[in-house]
């Protein structure tokens, strides 16, 4: 976490005239220490933002969405306000105690689990797609010539004796 040393306090103007510059040399806002605003910022930015997709945008929960009291049944107000506290404080901790346990290996799991994936894409799939590729044609045109001597003949044979057929539908 930053220090206070390097916190920069800017007064916001909220007046509709802008175009005073008493009041612009009056509120301005210092600029930021040069060590503060290249590379080392970016890094900052990256590393607070653990989720830049949002992939887990959805693990946002809050205390007013598991639990919630109707207006007809209120409990005191520091039992609310001291259950939302627990809450908080148990789901970050119980979630800081589970990543410290478990983390390293689950990553290392599925790091190996990605490998294998990758190596199963690489080495044996791909392979056999175009292995598929080449050797397809000549399937095609063995499995051609079979559906054609066995099978449509049959299929040609049973839709003409099927054509004879007429259903009368009649209302008793």
């Amino acid at each position: 976490m930053m220090s206070d040393e390097y916190l920069v306090e800017c007064k916001i103007d909220d007046d509709e005239n802008e175009d005073d510059e008493e009041m612009k040399n009056i509120h301005s806002c210092p600029t930021p220490p040069t060590q503060f605003t290249s590379a080392s910022q970016n890094s900052l930015i990256y590393a607070e933002s653990r989720d830049p997709f949002g992939v887990n945008s959805h693990l946002k929960v809050d205390f007013s969405d598991v639990l919630a009291e109707p207006a007809s049944t209120h409990s005191y107000d520091r039992v609310w306000v001291y259950s939302g506290i627990g809450f908080e404080a148990v789901r970050i901790w119980s979630y800081r105690c589970l990543t410290t346990l478990c983390a390293v290996p689950v990553s290392c799991l599925s790091g190996c689990l990605f490998a294998l994936l990758a190596f199963l894409h690489i080495w044996c799939v791909i392979p056999c797609v175009q292995v598929c590729h080449t050797c397809l044609p000549c399937v095609r045109s063995l499995w051609t010539s079979a559906v054609n001597i066995f099978i449509v003949p049959l299929c040609t044979s049973v839709a003409r004796c099927c054509s004879g057929i007429y259903i009368l539908l009649s209302q008793d």
